[in-house]
């Protein structure tokens, strides 16, 4: 997820207000839909029909922070773009000869690859109309409501689509970007829980987000997983004040895991038991990482009584400009409560 944001221009629905105000604003609008007057709930696959129409945004803004920032696309390199742009045209043209369930998950992956996360989640929503059973529709669109900060709307998926797959058999969940090896690491179970943990966590249910990554891990089954699902359930634990349990959880990272993707991670948990230096974590020329292991360090000082530190670091991931990456997701949530 290597998109930046437009940040320090607190807009809402085309007004400025305080930070405090917008954060708050931000709440609110991202509540679960109202119920009809009749007092029954609409159907559960359209009660976001009206996600991305219903939320006024300046032009060319994806989101709006939780500290009221707009957010916008970075700029991609051509090569990059260009590439993806094929990709796209190539899904468009899939799902124009038939809109399928996977024609529809592509075109709507495809499209947020290149940023374009509200109509990707349009995509979603027409995908789950056509195939209000299939769980990866909400995933997919869970999971682009974080990306802009709809966290109710993104539990509300996850949960959904975690009632769809209980007692089913997992399945591995193919990527859009291979990794250098080409190997898949995340099952749509995996992505399921360990995006629902995320959504619980930065709105500060840390009991609820207990529950999702436990789930995860018990699909977990490589160490690009095991090392992804540890992280985010050790610092819900330590969040906790849950420690023994929390150093558990370390006992199985070792520093020979043969992980081919979230090495954040596996160097973050690694720091946590004490192997790795903080500082060495922070890379010179990688935004995206320093995210990542940013709010790691950051979450590592607040946890330890060390503030002043912790909003420094968060701060620092700010300053990444990668507000699609969870590390920066969290780290202005956590800001917002600090603040």
């Amino acid at each position: 997820m290597l998109h930046a944001g437009e940040l320090r221009l607190k807009v809402v629905s085309g007004g400025v207000v305080p930070v405090g105000f917008a954060a708050a604003v931000l709440v609110s609008a991202c509540g679960p839909a109202e119920e009809p007057a009749s007092g029954e709930p609409p159907p559960e696959h359209a009660m976001d029909a009206s996600a991305t129409a219903g939320d006024a945004l300046p032009a060319g803004v994806q989101a709006i922070s939780v500290l009221g920032d707009t957010l916008r696309t970075a700029p991609i390199g051509d090569d990059a773009r260009a590439a993806m742009e094929t990709d796209l045209a190539a899904a468009r043209a899939d799902y124009d000869a038939e809109p399928t369930a996977d024609a529809i998950i592509w075109l709507g992956r495809r499209s947020a690859y290149l940023g374009s996360y509200r109509e990707a989640i349009d995509i979603y929503t027409e995908g789950i109309e056509r195939f209000p059973d299939d769980a990866r529709m909400y995933r997919h669109r869970g999971h682009r409501y974080i990306s802009t900060r709809q966290f109710d709307r993104a539990i509300r998926d996850f949960e959904r689509a975690a009632s769809l797959v209980e007692g089913q058999p997992d399945e591995v969940e193919p990527d859009g970007q291979p990794n250098e090896r080409g190997i898949p690491t995340s099952t749509l179970q995996s992505n399921i829980f360990y995006h629902l943990g995320l959504a619980r966590y930065v709105t500060g249910d840390f009991e609820g987000a207990l529950e999702a990554y436990h789930r995860c891990m018990d699909v977990s089954r490589n160490p690009d997983m095991l090392v992804a699902t540890s992280h985010w359930l050790y610092m819900t634990l330590r969040r906790l004040e849950r420690d023994d349990e929390a150093a558990r959880v370390l006992e199985p990272i070792t520093a020979d895991l043969d992980v081919i993707e979230n090495d954040s991670y596996h160097q973050l948990l690694l720091m946590y038991k004490g192997e790795v230096e903080p500082g060495t974590l922070w890379g010179a020329d990688d935004a995206l990482g320093n995210a990542t292991v940013g709010y790691g360090i950051g979450n590592w000082h607040l946890y330890n009584g060390r503030r002043d530190e912790a909003v420094a670091a968060f701060e620092r991931v700010l300053e990444t400009g990668q507000w699609a990456s969870f590390g920066y997701i969290a780290a202005e949530s956590d800001l917002a409560r600090l603040r």
